[in-house]
């Protein structure tokens, strides 16, 4: 039985399908043939390993991520994966790219600032004041308040200014903090994805199924 196999058997048993990456937790459908690209790129560089009787929970982000990749209309192709390299808004407007980075920020223990990014977004479709509220709220705690599960990295006056506004958020609540999350993704993690093994490795497997097919 190879190494492979012999996670996708534990995982069934277990009920739970886990897998790392450089230390980036990823869970999958072992039978969805769109993760194909992705499970050869990580068999290629034997980055496989699950420590036995360790098991987590999907984040929000990671659930959604496992959806996308088992849909075959988001699947990459060899313009989609060039284009990711043209912006961080191409990347991040691509549903499998934005996955694939999610992966990768994972990886470098930053993974805050996407899901902050990503809360942002969501706030924005807010629909009523009590959800706006509620989303404040949560956003604040999660990653903006000091000591917070996941606080982003956030100036004073941008942090206080969140925190004041949580009485009565409006729509501009946050849109300084993303911008500047935005920001250090755009000159730090987006450049480091771009020249990462795990996005050539991704090119050079979606340019030999493009031939295949």
């Amino acid at each position: 039985m190879s190494e492979k196999e012999g996670i996708a058997t534990l995982a069934k048993e277990r009920k739970i399908k886990t897998v790392y990456h450089q230390g980036a937790m990823i869970h999958m459908d072992w039978q969805a043939k769109s993760f194909n690209i992705l499970l050869e790129t990580m068999e290629k560089k034997k980055q496989w390993k699950i420590p036995k009787g360790i098991f987590f929970k999907m984040s929000p982000n990671q659930s959604k991520a496992k959806g996308v990749m088992k849909s075959k209309s988001h699947r990459p192709t060899v313009d989609d994966v060039h284009q990711w390299a043209r912006s961080l808004d191409k990347l991040l407007a691509h549903k499998y790219g934005k996955a694939v980075y999610c992966v990768f920020l994972k990886s470098e223990f930053c993974e805050e600032n996407i899901e902050f990014w990503t809360a942002c977004e969501d706030f924005k479709t807010s629909k009523s004041k009590w959800e706006m509220a509620f989303k404040a709220k949560h956003i604040a705690e999660e990653f903006v308040k000091s000591n917070a599960p996941k606080e982003i990295n956030l100036d004073y006056a941008t942090k206080n200014g969140i925190l004041q506004s949580l009485a009565e958020p409006s729509g501009s609540t946050f849109v300084a903090a993303q911008r500047k999350v935005y920001s250090l993704m755009e000159n730090n993690s987006y450049p480091r994805f771009l020249l990462s093994d795990l996005y050539r490795d991704l090119l050079l497997d979606v340019k030999t199924q493009g031939k295949r097919n």
